[in-house]
């Protein structure tokens, strides 16, 4: 007799002989295992073995050197410090936003919604940009309207707390929003009848049901501020950190030893926390509702407590749309803080000096963009749909460049690539690459999570049919995860556009990015001429947020790879595509 364990333990074996008669997703295995091997694990092999090699000798001799000395010590306290208040800052900001937007009867929750995307889809420089041009020392604020009277200690922790908090605190609502949501409101309202106060509910019922997406989202903002580069380079002043440490040791330096030790020390904080949201993730969920939940979010929460969190929200919502209309009138201003004539010459500068910066921006972008939505859906299907061999390893190693700042991986490509066999450096490919294995995370993830939504049998009737499992990806697998899909390609070249910290190491003098040129006219003062190209990212960015839905929905809405037909009521409970296949 054959028992239930029994059962189970024999399942995978099936799967791996099962597998191996499909010879076209085996090769996909080795070829997608090969390729992580060489521009995933490679190039952090590469920093560690130069962190450690010191005179020809593997040993600790380039850690014991760095971390004898207090300046070299001081990095990574003061990014641990930096990480941790943005994480619980942007955490508290977001519970109240999604709080309000979820669970409390407010107004004007959809353009609140919009205005907490508007970090996501900006190069990161903006807000420290904006931060200058309204508290720098020829700010508006500080200058035109206090006369100078205050100074608001921009250049340091303060002016980072500020800035990463802004940009940063998107990651807790959208975390936090999605939680709140599955969070069954028929709980509270039967502690509520059982004559419990709003304040009990919600410290006894909300917040501990929370609980697991606080902590996801206290760990992901902490991880964001450690990897982030472009703020701390502008805004740091004396206030060191280890990614802006690690790339001037490097460029000012040339210590790649040095360098790749600080990396390594950046990356251990950076690991231990993406290991701990992962195991906050995979716990089992708070939430225990059999049948179906209410369908009823929001509610009355009573005057002062829907007054509150809707003036804070106002508040927020304020003080970012200050900051990005700042940014719009400054790229129209002569010479910020000297000169406010209105004039068009910062656009005529950068689509005429810039022109090459945007040229090669999207060009690469438009490359890499779609390898990456690609290939994330390739992986996201073989991780969950096919049983092989190292199949935890491969999605580890494909979710790795996520947890790792992009400082480390630029690092890394350049120890990697600038030597045969393989020399890429100051060419167009290791950009591409770059953009690719940096990228592709997220639309792995977005990719599982809608193929474990899908019922297996729907592929399962393609193959039984006489649909190979290319043929069954792309006419069936691939149209039912189009969402996912569009998640990852505009998350890509969102990326691809504003990406700063990893980039900023394999840029050359043929190659160039637009955040380059926006960083190198922060530093050379020329604010507004900086302004002028953030407006023109964020432009591009929309446009191709349009383009693309256009680009993945359209085909199939008209017959390609299936017959689709709106629904309401698909997929997670959100609107969705059927899908009957087409002869």
């Amino acid at each position: 007799m054959i028992t239930y364990e029994g059962r189970l333990s024999r399942r995978p074996l099936r799967g791996h002989s099962m597998i191996m008669r499909e010879p076209l997703v085996v090769l996909a295995i080795l070829a997608i295992s090969v390729s992580l091997l060489i521009f995933v694990i490679y190039p952090l092999f590469m920093v560690l073995q130069t962190s450690l090699t010191s005179n020809g000798h593997i040993g600790l001799n380039v850690f014991r050197e760095l971390l004898s000395k207090s300046y070299n010590r001081r990095p990574l306290v003061n990014s641990v410090r930096l990480g941790a208040i943005v994480a619980l800052l942007g955490t508290v900001i977001g519970f109240i936003f999604a709080y309000a937007t979820v669970r409390v009867n407010i107004p004007f929750k959809g353009f609140f919604k919009v205005v907490a995307t508007f970090p996501m889809i900006s190069p990161p420089l903006i807000m420290s940009l904006a931060t200058i041009l309204l508290l720098g020392n020829n700010g508006v604020i500080t200058r035109q309207l206090l006369h100078g009277l205050v100074d608001f200690k921009i250049y340091g922790l303060n002016g980072l707390v500020l800035v990463e908090t802004l940009a940063y605190f998107p990651t807790a609502y959208l975390v936090l929003s999605g939680i709140l949501q599955a969070i069954d409101p028929s709980l509270e309202d039967a502690a509520l009848d059982l004559g419990a106060s709003r304040w009990q509910v919600f410290r006894t019922i909300t917040l501990p049901l929370a609980t697991p997406g606080i902590a996801s989202a206290l760990l992901l903002i902490f991880i964001e501020s450690l990897a982030d580069f472009g703020n701390p380079i502008i805004l740091s002043g004396n206030y060191e950190v280890l990614a802006v440490q690690a790339y001037l040791r490097i460029t000012g330096l040339y210590d790649l030893p040095g360098g790749a030790a600080l990396a390594v020390i950046l990356l251990v904080p950076s690991l231990a926390a993406f290991f701990l949201q992962k195991y906050w993730v995979s716990r089992k969920s708070y939430v225990t509702v059999t049948g179906k939940p209410s369908a009823r979010g929001a509610r009355d929460e009573g005057p002062w407590v829907r007054r509150g969190v809707f003036a804070l929200c106002l508040g927020l919502t304020a003080i970012i749309l200050v900051f990005y209309g700042t940014v719009l009138i400054g790229s129209f201003v002569t010479l910020w803080g000297a000169n406010y004539k209105l004039t068009l010459s910062n656009y005529r500068h950068v689509f005429v000096v810039g022109w090459e910066f945007i040229k090669d921006t999207l060009f690469l972008s438009t490359i890499a963009t779609p390898i990456t939505g690609i290939l994330g859906m390739i992986i996201a299907f073989l991780v969950v749909r096919k049983r092989f061999f190292g199949r935890g390893a491969l999605e580890l190693a494909s979710m790795l460049t996520f947890a790792v700042p992009g400082t480390v991986v630029g690092i890394g490509y350049i120890l990697a690539f600038n030597q045969p066999p393989l020399m890429l450096t100051g060419t167009a490919a290791i950009i591409i690459l770059l953009f690719i294995f940096r990228n592709m995370p997220t639309g792995i993830q977005a990719g599982i999570a809608a193929l474990q939504q899908i019922d297996p049998s729907i592929e399962e009737a393609s193959r039984d049919l006489g649909g190979d499992t290319s043929t069954t990806f792309r006419r069936i697998t691939l149209p039912l995860i189009a969402p996912a899909f569009f998640s990852g390609l505009v998350f890509s070249f969102v990326r691809c556009v504003t990406a700063i910290s990893a980039i900023i190491f394999v840029v050359s003098g043929r190659w160039n990015l637009i955040t380059v040129a926006v960083l190198g006219a922060i530093e050379n003062s020329d604010l507004a001429q900086a302004a002028a190209f953030c407006v023109v990212i964020i432009v591009m960015v929309l446009a191709a947020i349009g383009i693309i839905n256009l680009l993945v929905y359209q085909p199939w809405r008209n017959g390609w790879g299936g017959r689709f037909i709106k629904a309401d009521n698909t997929l997670g409970g959100q609107k969705g595509w059927d899908a009957t296949v087409s002869s």
